[in-house]
């Protein structure tokens, strides 16, 4: 160990032990980065709805909103509307082009979830503007204003719930949104992390669900700078907290 005097200072360092290079300390950043976003991935795909955890399976809604992407949530909005839950249904982010009977022939074996003539004449709306989940939820907020509902049931699969609960409460904030995921087999495998076209489709979801996190993180830094330059502003208890955080990460 050298001992080193200097203006009356002693300074105990080993002899050979030296200050981190920039490589060295690179790439312990990209080694934290990489511990973070697998420990977020993880986090994600616990979060995404189970078979098991949904809730207000039964609950009226004004309205169901059905996101395009799979015939599995066709077919579940028509189950819902033919149960009653709610009188009308619209399909966000439809092709331009694309009719309702086209859409009903690509249900297959799913077909006999098809309301009647008459229903899909009077309840059922194609939307063609959206082309994106942003798209989709201003869409059908403005699709829910003209029609004066107050509640609407969202109908899409589970991967995509978080971020389609996150932008339709944004453009929706005075209407009750009610999660009804739909569950792609895919994503129902046990082993779905060996399996790489399931584990490419949830990392992408995660980056997208990040991105759209991240959009709001400006105005939800702001408010809370607002909160905490305010006179006798008072730290919320830390349910108060939890709620906050729950609410801006999309959940209910």
């Amino acid at each position: 160990m050298a001992i080193s005097r200097n203006s009356s200072r002693i300074n105990f360092r080993e002899a050979n032990q030296r200050r981190r290079s920039p490589v060295a300390q690179i790439i312990h950043l990209l080694l934290g980065l990489i511990v973070l976003w697998l420990a977020g991935l993880l986090a994600f795909v616990a979060a995404i709805p189970q078979p098991d955890r949904t809730a207000d399976a039964d609950r009226p809604t004004d309205a169901i909103i059905v996101l395009t992407g799979g015939g599995d949530r066709l077919a579940e909005g028509f189950r819902l509307l033919d149960r009653g839950l709610a009188k009308r249904l619209l399909v966000s982010g439809v092709a331009q082009g694309v009719t309702l009977q086209q859409l009903i022939d690509r249900l297959g074996d799913q077909r006999g979830s098809v309301p009647s003539a008459a229903e899909l004449a009077c309840c059922v709306t194609l939307g063609y503007a959206a082309e994106s989940t942003v798209g989709n939820a201003e869409e059908s907020a403005d699709w829910l204003h003209r029609n004066g509902a107050a509640s609407v049931r969202l109908v899409t699969a589970n991967y995509h719930m978080m971020r389609s609960l996150l932008e339709f409460r944004r453009a929706l904030p005075a209407i009750t949104v009610i999660a009804n995921p739909v569950f792609p087999p895919e994503v129902r495998d046990a082993t779905w992390f060996v399996k790489p076209h399931t584990l490419l489709l949830l990392m992408n979801e995660y980056h997208k669900y990040l991105i759209a996190l991240a959009r709001d993180f400006p105005d939800a830094a702001h408010r809370w700078t607002a909160q905490l330059s305010t006179p006798n502003w008072s730290m919320p208890h830390w349910s108060e907290l939890v709620a906050r955080l729950r609410s801006s990460l999309g959940f209910s």
